[in-house]
């Protein structure tokens, strides 16, 4: 691409906590951005999105970064599982909620009765059972059931990207980025909107078409290009889901690869481009489900919050058990805490979400089991956290073994590539596991650290020049390390061992 300096697109990148924009310039280069963090605020036990203040926030650097660069073009990308419920004066009719509310099993069992079961739902929409609010269709159920009146008043359901978007242009829009992940709402068959739409009643609430996420939804609004200062010419793409923004520059500079895009961070997702949605019968009530990629092309995907796991340990450690920093790599350590194969520590922090949703987080130290609640109150504290640098090596070793599950899950396997990014890349030891777990497939760290907002970036200059994306893959490099695994002898007892805790009763059951 040419590098016109006086040409720059502003990314919205929202995370679940963290918020930022940043600008690209025609060469693609990261030239500016702010970032803030936001947390939710809580009312009447339920967990609500800090809208107004975001959008604040939002304007404000839009402002104040459009004083310094030339922004021709606004492209937007947000975390998953979040709508926004707008009223006919275009305003919020019940505040956005957080996916991380969890509403209680009747809840749960109640939307299942009438939507379809867990299975079926997987088979029909490609999405799996989650907990708490964690996909669209069961957030407006929610709605429904405890805010009816105010439901009563929605005039339209918007994915989060649009909703900003929406915000910014007065226009309404949905992409299939958002629509199709693990949000029950899509259909792969007909790609439109599912039966659970109708189930719903709100098939007239959603936006008629759902389109490429690069699509430009509408010029800025003037009372926006007002508040901010910025051209009322600039455009706003309809936005993407972040995951799919970060694998679309994989997609462009390795289209004929077959690879695993690792994006770790709190969540972790691996995704796997594939031909069409088909899951084998085994893999009905895992966690794996499809999304569809900025190209249109179903991904295979299963998720963990390995982020999680890794700081709720690492902040016990520093916190309780006095550990300064995170200790060097040292294969001797996992060889020796193989070779005993009597300490584990099982997933999940999160109950309910992973690779294994029925398991409770606990420590098991040569066959006695602390429950993770335990271990946190102090009441009883296991021998293997008195020495940290074992302790580090037992979390990485869990979450190595979480990982490749997940990875096999979506299709790893010999001859396939693993692109690890995000929190995750600078963890050697995690990375080094994962090589040695799977010695038939290759691994390699990803040197984008921005992913999800480049990606962006590379739909809005598309949109903004009416390219092709596929025609951007030339415009940009994608650095890479290859990783290696090492030598532990008995992995595979310490797997087994492993595998038959997780069978165990569990603290609690």
């Amino acid at each position: 691409m040419s590098a016109n300096q006086d040409r720059h697109v502003a990314v919205i990148d929202v995370g679940k906590t963290n918020k930022k924009v940043h600008i690209y310039d025609e060469a693609l280069d990261l030239v500016g951005g702010k970032s803030r963090s936001f947390e939710s605020v809580e009312r009447e036990g339920v967990p609500w999105v800090p809208s107004q203040e975001i959008e604040s926030w939002l304007l404000d650097t839009l402002s104040e970064l459009g004083s310094r660069y030339p922004i021709e073009l606004i492209s937007i990308a947000t975390h998953g599982a979040t709508f926004a419920c707008v009223d006919a004066d275009g305003e919020l009719a019940i505040p956005v909620v957080d996916y991380t509310h969890e509403p209680g099993d009747a809840f749960h069992e109640e939307f299942y009765r009438i939507a379809g079961s867990p299975e079926e739902l997987q088979r029909r929409t490609a999405t799996l059972k989650l907990p708490a609010l964690l996909n669209v269709a069961q957030g407006v159920f929610f709605f429904q059931k405890t805010r009816p009146e105010a439901f009563a008043r929605v005039a339209h359901v918007l994915f989060y990207p649009q909703y900003l978007a929406f915000r910014l242009t007065g226009k309404i829009g949905a992409d299939y980025t958002y629509a199709a992940c693990h949000t029950c709402l899509f259909d792969f068959s007909s790609l439109d909107y599912s039966f659970v739409a109708d189930v719903l009643a709100i098939r007239d609430k959603l936006p008629e078409s759902i389109e490429q996420p690069g699509t430009i939804l509408g010029r800025l609004d003037p009372a926006v290009a007002g508040r901010t200062g910025l051209s009322p010419d600039a455009q706003v793409t309809l936005g993407v889901h972040d995951s799919n923004s970060s694998l679309l520059p994989y997609l462009l500079k390795k289209p004929n690869e077959n690879l695993i895009v690792n994006s770790t961070g709190t969540w972790c997702v691996a995704m796997h481009p594939e031909r069409e949605v088909a899951f084998a019968d085994e893999e009905i009530g895992k966690a794996v489900f499809y999304n569809m990629s900025a190209l249109r092309q179903p991904v295979k995907t299963s998720i963990l919050m390995g982020g999680l796991e890794f700081e709720t340990y690492t902040t016990l450690l520093k916190e309780r058990f006095g550990m300064k920093r995170l200790p060097d790599f040292d294969p001797n350590t996992y060889r020796d805490v193989v070779k005993t194969a009597r300490e584990f520590i099982l997933p999940a922090v999160a109950r309910g979400t992973g690779q294994f949703p029925d398991s409770a987080a606990r420590v098991v130290d040569h066959d006695e089991v602390f429950a993770l609640e335990e271990v946190q109150s102090g009441s009883r504290v296991p021998e293997l956290f008195s020495d940290t640098r074992r302790a580090i090596a037992v979390l990485n070793l869990s979450l190595a073994i979480q990982t490749i599950t997940a990875l096999e899950r979506v299709g790893l396997g010999p001859g396939v590539t693993v692109y690890t990014e995000g929190g995750f890349r600078n963890n050697r030891d995690y990375n080094a596991l994962l090589a040695t777990l799977a010695p038939e497939s290759s691994f390699r760290l990803s040197g984008m650290p921005e992913a999800t907002s480049f990606g962006a970036a590379l739909l809005g200059w598309a949109a903004a020049d009416g390219r092709d994306l596929m025609d951007l893959g030339s415009a940009f490099a994608l650095e890479e390390e290859r990783v290696g695994g090492f030598e532990i002898p008995g992995l595979g007892a310490y797997l087994d061992a492993f595998w038959r805790h997780l069978d165990e009763a569990q603290p609690g059951s």
